[in-house]
């Protein structure tokens, strides 16, 4: 998942700008669409993704300047406005992460942001709208909760076993359902948020068990990723440049159901 790098490699200067940037942008775009008058936020399906657009474009430039102010030799991917990875260090970045439920005031949205360099993820940090809180991991260095160390669950009995799963149009539906039914037979309970960034942050607290997307882009998980594998959860993934090139599926779950999802880890070895 990781290598660890140097002290001297900038990684906790860069830890510490973008927990502070993920929070400042989250609040700032929950304050925007509370703003927002009635007539943007009115019944028309135009006038509402204009307002999404509007919000994601905002943030994507409050963290693209902030970032290249910083760190003008980094790279930067963004959701709204793409660009490519690069052999130094890049950003990952998705501004709002649940934009749905960001729309209709569902608090379940983040903001993820990510730093790769060698071909791993170095630096993830989500900002948590439902909880007002920021998560943030450095490579080998373990995942924090504003601060403070998390840990995935020691939950090693499936029946009761928490799973948030997410639903990608990209994939078929029926593989979707296929998965349901396998937790379902195991007794496990699932839940749909609809923000990846959330559900892999959900792992990596404990708060939820298993995170699993059949696709999902570079942006919305690469984060996340990081602060549930740093958390002790179990990450499966496609290689990094893959991931942010052409997206990946993603599992993370509890170490102690390891056996439970072993079908998971087989279908991402077939």
């Amino acid at each position: 998942m990781h290598s660890p790098h140097h002290a001297d490699s900038g990684l906790a200067a860069r830890c510490d700008l973008v927990r502070r940037l993920a929070a400042d942008v989250g609040r700032e775009a929950e304050a925007f669409r509370q703003d927002a008058d009635a007539e943007t936020l009115g019944v028309a399906t135009k006038g509402l993704q204009d307002f999404v657009t509007v919000a994601d474009r905002r943030a994507e430039d409050r963290i693209r300047s902030a970032l290249a102010r910083a760190f003008p030799e980094d790279g930067f991917v963004g959701e709204e406005t793409g660009g490519t990875g690069s052999s130094g260090g890049y950003w990952v970045v998705d501004p709002i992460d649940g934009t749905t439920n960001y729309l209709r005031g569902l608090r379940h949205w983040g903001v993820s942001i990510a730093f790769v360099r060698d071909g791993a993820v170095q630096v993830g940090c989500v900002y948590d709208a439902a909880r007002d809180s920021v998560y943030s991991a450095i490579a080998g260095q373990g995942a924090l909760r504003d601060g403070d160390p998390i840990r995935a669950s020691a939950v090693s009995d499936p029946r009761r076993a928490l799973a948030i799963v997410g639903y990608s149009r990209r994939t078929p539906f029926a593989d979707h359902q296929l998965l349901l039914g396998r937790l379902h037979e195991q007794g496990i309970e699932y839940r749909r948020l609809g923000s990846a960034a959330l559900g892999l942050v959900r792992v990596a607290a404990g708060t939820a068990d298993l995170y699993w997307e059949a696709h999902l882009n570079g942006w919305d998980m690469l984060a996340g990723a990081l602060i549930a594998a740093e958390a002790g959860a179990e990450v499966l993934m496609l290689p990094v440049d893959r991931a942010v090139a052409d997206g990946s599926p993603v599992a993370a779950y509890a170490p102690g159901l390891a056996e439970t999802f072993a079908f998971l880890r087989e279908s991402f070895e077939a």
